[in-house]
């Protein structure tokens, strides 16, 4: 199992300790691309569907919010990534 398909698999289980750099890591292993959406707002944007996932990125600690981690689950089902 690859190191993309253990932390979808993560993600899947809803951890309360899921990071921002985790969540980074797995969308662009998933052909999203990261961009600035002003302040600390972070769009998630599939480069071949143009699916779009916003979130503020945590600070000053590094942990999603359960609501974070349930809209990129959510998104990643509905694209038939998940």
């Amino acid at each position: 199992m690859s190191r993309a398909q253990k932390a979808l698999k993560r993600l899947a289980s809803k951890p309360k300790d899921f990071t921002w750099q985790e969540l980074a890591t797995l969308m662009t292993s998933l052909s999203f691309k990261l961009e600035k959406a002003g302040g600390s707002g972070r769009k998630f944007v599939h480069t071949d569907t143009g699916a779009t996932l916003f979130l503020h990125e945590p600070h000053p600690g590094k942990i999603l919010k359960a609501y974070q981690v349930q809209d990129a689950v959510d998104l990643l089902r509905k694209e038939r990534l998940l």
